[in-house]
C-alpha cells in the first residue's frame, strides 16, 4: 500500500483537495490517495493544494512536487545452500537474499517438484513457512538425497511479493530406494573425447537428465546430448559437471560428478615421468 498524503497546516475538515500529477491516474479530490496495487501508471510528479468549501476563492498555494517512481520489475532473490553435497546425518542450511535488501521482508521456502511437460519445476512449500519466517535461514533436518529448494520474500499488506530465486541444489551420491542413475561406461576416470551414457532407473516412465556444469547453468541433456527413452548419450564431456535425473512422478536420483580430462594432458604427464626416470 502506497499513501499520498496532502496536510494544511491548522487545517481543518472544512477543506476539499486538489491534486496535479504528471502521472496518467488521477487522485481524487480527499487528502489522501492511496494506492492499494501499484504499477508504472502511478509513477509521476505529485503535488495539491487545500480549498475552502465553503469559499470557493479561497485556497492555499501549490505544494513542493514529490516524485513517486513505481517499478513493474520485481526484486529478485537469491537462495544460497550450504553444504552443496550431503554428508550423513548433515542438516542443509538454506539463505535467502534479496536485491537492493530493506527492512520487513518475510521469507517463503519452497522444494523443487519436476515438471516434464516443461523445462521447470513446480513450488510446494516446506513446513513451517505458509506465512514466511522472520529470519532469512532455513534448516532442512533429515534430508539424505538430492534436492532442489527455492525461496522468495514478501512484505506489506497485500503481500508484495520478490520474484522466486533460481533453483538451488544439494547433491548426493547415495541411492534413493525407488530412483537411480547409472553411468556407462562405469569408470574413475573420463576423457574429453568420450562418449557416456547416463541411464534413469526407478520407479516412472518419464525421465529427464539435467547437469549443472563449474561455470555455466543448469541445462537438460537436449542442450547437450541426445535422449533416448530414459537414457542420455553424450558425445564428449567439455566440462567438469553435476549428473542426475529426474522423474514425472517428481523424484530425483543420487548425483554423479563427472570431470572430462584431456588425454593430451595425461600423455604428457606419463612422458615426462618417464624422461624423469631415465635421467
Amino acid at each position: 500500500m502506497i499513501t499520498v498524503r496532502c496536510e494544511i497546516q491548522g487545517g481543518d475538515t472544512e477543506w476539499e483537495y486538489e491534486w496535479e500529477t504528471t502521472s496518467s491516474i488521477k487522485p481524487s479530490n480527499q487528502n489522501e490517495f492511496r494506492i492499494s496495487s501499484a504499477s508504472s501508471s502511478h509513477s509521476g510528479n505529485y503535488r495539491c493544494k487545500g480549498r475552502k468549501k465553503n469559499a470557493q476563492y479561497k485556497t492555499t498555494e501549490w505544494s513542493d512536487f514529490i516524485k513517486l517512481t513505481v517499478n513493474n520489475n520485481k526484486p529478485q532473490s537469491v537462495l544460497t545452500v550450504s553444504p552443496s553435497w550431503l554428508s550423513p546425518g548433515a542438516s542443509v542450511t538454506l539463505k535467502c537474499e534479496v536485491e537492493h535488501p530493506s527492512a520487513g521482508w518475510r521469507f517463503y521456502w519452497y522444494k523443487t517438484v519436476p515438471k516434464l511437460s516443461d523445462r521447470l519445476y513446480r513450488y510446494e512449500l516446506l513446513p513451517g513457512s505458509d506465512s514466511g519466517t522472520e529470519e532469512d535461514s532455513y534448516m532442512v533436518h533429515g534430508q539424505t538425497h538430492t534436492a532442489g529448494y527455492v525461496c522468495r520474500a514478501g512484505r506489506g499488506e497485500p503481500v508484495f511479493h520478490t520474484e522466486h530465486s533460481k533453483p538451488t541444489f544439494v547433491w548426493s551420491g547415495d541411492f534413493p530406494p525407488s530412483a537411480s542413475l547409472t553411468v556407462s561406461p562405469d569408470r574413475v576416470q573420463h576423457f574429453t573425447s568420450d562418449s557416456v551414457s547416463l541411464s534413469c532407473e526407478g520407479n516412472s516412465t518419464e525421465w529427464r537428465v539435467r547437469r549443472f556444469p563449474e561455470d555455466s547453468y543448469l541445462s537438460l541433456c537436449s542442450d547437450w546430448g541426445t535422449m533416448t527413452g530414459s537414457t542420455c548419450n553424450i558425445s564428449g564431456l567439455n566440462s567438469s559437471a553435476v549428473y542426475w535425473c529426474e522423474s514425472g512422478s517428481g523424484q530425483f536420483t543420487n548425483s554423479v560428478n563427472i570431470t572430462g580430462h584431456s588425454e593430451f594432458s595425461l600423455f604428457f604427464f606419463l612422458c615426462l615421468n618417464y624422461l624423469i626416470f631415465v635421467v
